[in-house]
């Protein structure tokens, strides 16, 4: 039995579902679609970073937020984030929304990340339990110690991170 494709919600820039899409077809496409990213901050204000698995089909081994997908059809963006957070990372926390915004990020590999992309945040100070699947690593990093780093080695972290965590940083008021 073959694994049945993902979909992703096609948007139009108000967030307005105006269809679906087969996930690769999407990014082949540079298609705009929801997204979500998740951001786990413990007691001591420190954010969780995964590193992907190596078997990634894009971007693998580099260094991002504690976890990120895309919805399912019906599904409100906390539950979508709870899902992959659980699956990913093996934990479970309320999640609050943030804010959202659009970005763009071009792969080497041809495919295109365009999300409208819905930003949550949780917390928690229990160390996750990673799928290996999914996650190679993981590391908690305060705010400044991402800066500093993100500057000094820019090649360590996905290009979406790097975009939301410049961002998150613009929307919190803390560049």
């Amino acid at each position: 039995m073959t694994k049945k494709e993902e979909v992703v919600i096609l948007v139009d820039e108000q967030d307005n579902q105006i269809g679906l899409m087969p996930k690769m077809e999407a990014h082949k496409k540079a298609v705009l679609h929801r997204a979500f990213s998740v951001f786990i901050f413990n007691d001591r204000d420190e954010l969780l970073l995964q590193q992907r698995a190596a078997h990634k089909y894009h971007s693998p081994n580099l260094w991002t937020n504690t976890c990120c997908s895309h919805q399912r059809e019906g599904e409100t963006n906390l539950e979508a984030g709870k899902r992959r957070l659980q699956e990913e990372m093996g934990m479970t926390c309320d999640l609050t929304e943030k804010f959202h915004f659009i970005y763009k990020a071009p792969f080497d590999n041809g495919l295109t990340e365009h999300e409208l992309d819905h930003v949550l945040v949780g917390y928690s100070s229990e160390n996750p339990i990673i799928n290996k699947e999914e996650v190679a690593n993981f590391k908690w990093m305060s705010i400044n110690s991402i800066k500093n780093d993100i500057f000094e080695n820019p090649n360590h972290y996905t290009e979406w991170f790097k975009i939301l965590f410049k961002e998150y940083l613009k929307q919190l008021n803390l560049e």
